[in-house]
C-alpha cells in the first residue's frame, strides 16, 4: 500500500463524461448519475484501509447528499486481475452488505479515472448543477474515523455548500490514500 495524496482543487474544470458498467451489468453514464444540485464522483475499492476505514460514514453521508439533491456515483478503478479483491464479484457483495445508495461502476480500462486525474483510493470529485469541479479534498478531519465530529465531515459539508450556493469551499485539504493500482 503506498500512500498518495491528491492534488488541489482546479475550480470549475467540466466533468469527464463517462459510460461504465455495474458488476451486473447495467450501463450507467456521467447524466445518469448527477443529482439536480450536483455530483459527488467517488473511486473507491474494496481492499483499500482508507476506504474501508471511512465506508460506513461515507454510506451514510452520501445518503444526506442524496437528499440534497446531489447525485452520487463510486467507481472502481483499480487492475482487479492483480487485486482480486477488487473483482466484480467483490464489488457487489460489498455494495450489498454496505446497502450502496449510489451506482458502484467498474472502470476496466481504467480510462475514466485517468480522465478526471484520479490518484488514489479515496478519491473524491464534487461537481455543482453545471457539473464544474468544487470540491478536491478529504472524507473528514480524522480520517481514522476513531472518533469522529459531526463538525469534521469534510466533504459532507462541503458538498452541501455545493448544493446549496454552487460553489465549494476555497480552502481544501487533500484526501490520502492508497495508490491507484495500474495495469
Amino acid at each position: 500500500m503506498a500512500l498518495t495524496y491528491t492534488p488541489v482543487c482546479d475550480f470549475n474544470i467540466p466533468a469527464p463524461h463517462f459510460e461504465l458498467t455495474d458488476p451486473q451489468g447495467k450501463l450507467y453514464s456521467l447524466e445518469d448519475c448527477r443529482g439536480p444540485q450536483g455530483l459527488l464522483v467517488m473511486f473507491i475499492c474494496n481492499h483499500c484501509p482508507y476506504v474501508k476505514a471511512i465506508l460506513p460514514v461515507l454510506i451514510a453521508d452520501t445518503r444526506t447528499l442524496i437528499h440534497d439533491g446531489i447525485g452520487c456515483v463510486a467507481i472502481m478503478p483499480n487492475d482487479y486481475q492483480a487485486y482480486s479483491d477488487d473483482a466484480p464479484e467483490a464489488m457487489l457483495r460489498i455494495a450489498k452488505k454496505y446497502d450502496f445508495p449510489f451506482p458502484y461502476l467498474i472502470d476496466e480500462r481504467q480510462s475514466v479515472a485517468k480522465s478526471f486525474g484520479a490518484v488514489c483510493t479515496p478519491d473524491f470529485f464534487g461537481y455543482n448543477a453545471q457539473l464544474a469541479l468544487q470540491y478536491r479534498g478529504r472524507f473528514a478531519v480524522n480520517q481514522s474515523l476513531q472518533s469522529i465530529n459531526p463538525a469534521d465531515h469534510e466533504l459532507l459539508l462541503a458538498m452541501r455548500e455545493v448544493a446549496k450556493t454552487g460553489q465549494g469551499p476555497e480552502l481544501q485539504k487533500p484526501s490520502m490514500g492508497c495508490s491507484i493500482k495500474w495495469r
